[in-house]
């Protein structure tokens, strides 16, 4: 069965740590994510945020918790791993060195291939689907040549809005799809 990962956006969630962990453990409750990633560029209070949901039943046996670029926070939290953006290849092995599970955000087949090369467990792939403010989609098929083609595992990203589009990035053999919306009540 195709993995769930789970990514939030401060749009949808909170930057109170209190009722963020509530929507987010309804959230988890609701869709069983196998990941989650806190991923909040813009939150002052990020490392409060991401402190509470470590010490919460967010990460268990059956959902694994990743931080969005700070990896020594990551580690220092006893989080999973790290979704590092594309542009912090550099990053992957110090992460690694960690312990840390590394996913890395890709677009190109150039970027996949560099993620493998310096070695990512995982890649997102995208956008898949048109979505909002992320350019022109680069479909399912290129999806699938980008997934034949590396050796990370690799979760389907990008305008994944429902049941439909999740049996499409099934279908071509990809190891998850990656959401925001998708995760949304």
């Amino acid at each position: 069965m195709i993995k769930r990962y789970l990514i939030t956006d401060p749009s949808f969630y909170t930057s109170d740590a209190t009722q963020f962990l509530q929507k987010l453990l309804h959230v988890k409750a609701k869709h069983q994510p196998d990941y989650v990633c806190l991923r909040d560029k813009e939150n002052v209070s990020y490392k409060t945020l991401a402190k509470t949901l470590a010490k919460s039943d967010i990460q268990d046996e059956n959902t694994k918790l990743f931080l969005h670029t700070d990896f020594a926070l990551a580690h220092s939290l006893g989080c999973a791993g790290v979704h590092l953006p594309s542009h912090s290849f550099d990053q992957i092995e110090k992460a690694k060195a960690l312990g840390l599970e590394v996913i890395v955000s890709t677009h190109t087949f150039d970027e996949a291939c560099m993620a493998e090369k310096y070695g990512a467990d995982a890649i997102t792939f995208s956008p898949i689907f048109a979505t909002p403010n992320k350019g022109k989609p680069v479909g399912l098929e290129k999806l699938k040549e980008i997934n034949d083609k590396i050796k990370p595992k690799c979760f389907a990203l990008g305008g994944i809005i429902n049941e439909e589009h999740v049996k499409a990035c099934e279908a071509i053999g990809v190891y998850g799809f990656a959401s925001i919306r998708f995760f949304i009540d």
